[in-house]
């Protein structure tokens, strides 16, 4: 990540843990912070229908879901951490 202390998304120290604040990062180190490890869920519409888009951390659409639990499961499925974008 960056190593600029006076940036607001720099690390933090908690007991012997590294705290980051995912709201703070830019594209490119949230893309970079657990690609394959974390996706995403956001409201899309599909075919004029409502739905929920999958994606991987760097953005890449990686599936659709009528149901947002069902996106949630999938990507816990895959061994994934959910993350929601509004």
């Amino acid at each position: 990540m960056n190593s600029d202390t006076s940036n607001s998304a720099a690390p933090e120290a908690a007991g012997g843990r590294v705290i980051i604040d995912v709201r703070k990062l830019s594209p490119a180190e949230f893309a970079r912070l657990g690609l394959s490890q974390l996706a995403y869920v956001k409201p899309a519409v599909v075919d004029g229908a409502p739905g929920f888009a999958i994606h991987a951390a760097d953005g890449t659409p990686v599936a659709l879901a009528n149901d947002r639990n069902v996106a949630v499961a999938a990507i816990v499925q895959q061994e994934m951490v959910p993350a929601s974008v509004h």
